[in-house]
């Protein structure tokens, strides 16, 4: 939130120190700058809130694969509690804690959770990957890494127990396999029905409380593996063991994902099962260069189209309410020995030595946005929204939960995210919402503009907004005193 206050005390950076090395994040009413041009009045800058501020999200940021060190705690935790996000999601490692038999070293995850929890982060863990130490006990990353032996899987019972145990009063959302529908995998929805049954089982009987996610499918379309993973679970009564069904979701554009062919018709089938247990997307984000592999690949990105991928997956899948995640916090570097890949969809940018070398466009873009999108916003039941224009655009409704003072989130949506900032001048027509100092916000800057009041009349329970300017991008036009404290 933008304060006046506050805004008279600006400091440059927040400086913090990590390995050694000076690093800062901009907290400047500049912060990001782009090409972008308003033609309406100016009146501040989005405030970013610390998670310390934020009492609840439903935003994730991934820390994934620290348990096979190809990122590095120490060099970018500092960076989280400015994000704003609330959740961060970890593998917890079964080869990285129990390197000896029967021997469980805990010092790098306790270091972790212990981080997390004192800044009001809550941590997402997931109990995978396998352990090479047990004869079929698997593999550590992510292609064919499933247990093979009944020995394993007994090494494993005693792992996610132990793991439980220890963590059962600092963490509360769990998350069994990842990607088992991953093609290189081959695990069938039978056997990961049974892993998550088995896993689940143990996790909740230790911590009748624990929020769970089944699946972490790596598809959002595979709707025929779905519903065979859920019957299982369902023939053996075992569905009220799951809060979440995850699954992840990279297309192009990010709005592809919302049909009935992909996350709606997951939706459909999971509804067929169970009306309490909801999606939640686990897995997402865009990188910031071209990459020759790895999810996104092949595009030519830069740190702005990253950006506005990222912001339009988080408030596509929010607007769908879906509890969303962006993938991931730091670029990383996969040293596999004949073959080295950097993969740079973090939000902070890093470099084959995986320091933090500075926040990109997309870790402000994402601040903005999560000091916007707390658990004090709801979807408003009775909003309809409409848009005069040729171009497609995405348009959703909010409303605060105390106040009922209204938010819509809106851009174009019609094509893949560019590097132009041109915009187009739309009308849009709210119903049964209520506005009485519309601003208009542009979550990448997070710069916040007065709309003149001859753009927006009202009639009755209408409110028509006139020459709204929509780019590629999401932004705002939200009551003023949810984001401008007096």
């Amino acid at each position: 939130m933008f304060s006046l206050k506050r805004s008279l005390v600006l400091v440059v950076c927040i400086c913090v120190s990590i390995s050694g090395r000076g690093q800062f994040i901009d907290t400047t009413a500049d912060r990001v700058k782009t090409p972008l041009t308003i033609s309406y009045k100016k009146l501040g800058t989005l405030t970013p809130r610390s998670s310390q501020e934020i009492k609840a999200s439903r935003i994730t940021v991934g820390c994934e694969t620290l348990d096979r060190d190809h990122t590095v705690w120490a060099n970018y935790k500092a960076y989280l509690p400015p994000l704003g996000v609330k959740k961060i999601r970890l593998q917890a490692g079964w080869a990285k804690c129990e390197k000896v038999k029967g021997v469980y070293d805990w010092k790098w995850l306790d270091e972790i959770i212990d981080y997390a929890v004192a800044h009001k982060l809550e941590p997402w863990l997931e109990t995978s990957y396998g352990n090479p130490i047990y004869e079929g006990g698997g593999g550590t990353n992510l292609l064919n890494s499933l247990m093979t032996s009944p020995e394993a899987y007994a090494a494993w019972d005693r792992w996610v127990e132990a793991l439980a145990i220890r963590y059962k009063d600092r963490v509360k959302e769990w998350e069994i396999w990842n990607e088992p529908d991953h093609p290189g995998q081959k695990i069938t929805p039978e056997t990961t029905a049974e892993l998550n049954i088995r896993t689940a089982s143990i996790i909740r009987r230790i911590q009748p409380e624990a929020n769970i996610a089944g699946l972490a499918f790596a598809s959002n379309s595979d709707t025929a593996y779905l519903n065979r993973f859920l019957k299982v679970i369902a023939d053996q009564k075992k569905l009220d063991l799951f809060n979440w069904i995850s699954y992840h979701s990279y297309t192009m554009p990010p709005e592809a994902a919302y049909t009935e062919k992909r996350v709606l018709g997951l939706r459909n089938v999971l509804q067929k099962y169970s009306k309490e247990i909801q999606l939640r997307q686990g897995e997402n984000g865009a990188p910031s260069t071209y990459i020759p592999s790895f999810a996104l690949d092949k595009y030519y990105w830069t740190e702005y189209t990253q950006a506005k991928y990222d912001m339009r997956r988080l408030l596509g899948d929010l607007g769908h309410d879906i509890e969303t995640s962006v993938f991931t916090i730091i670029d990383i570097y996969y040293n596999w020995g004949d073959r080295a890949v950097l993969n740079t969809k973090g939000l902070i940018q890093s470099d084959i030595t995986m320091a933090a070398i500075r926040p990109k466009v997309a870790y402000y873009a994402v601040q903005n946005l999560a000091s916007v999108f707390d658990n004090t916003l709801e979807l408003d039941p009775d909003s309809r929204l409409t848009a005069d224009t040729g171009e497609s655009v995405s348009l959703y409704g909010y409303q605060n939960r105390s106040s009922k003072k209204n938010l819509i989130s809106l851009w174009l949506d019609g094509k893949n995210p560019t590097n132009d900032f041109r915009t187009t001048p739309v009308t849009v027509k709210a119903d049964n919402m209520s506005f009485t100092a519309p601003v208009y916000v542009d979550l990448m800057t997070g710069h916040i503009y007065e709309i003149p009041k001859s753009d927006w009349t009202k009639t009755g329970n209408s409110i028509l907004f006139k020459n709204i300017p929509l780019y590629d991008s999401p932004v705002l036009i939200v009551e003023k005193a949810l984001v401008i404290k007096q």
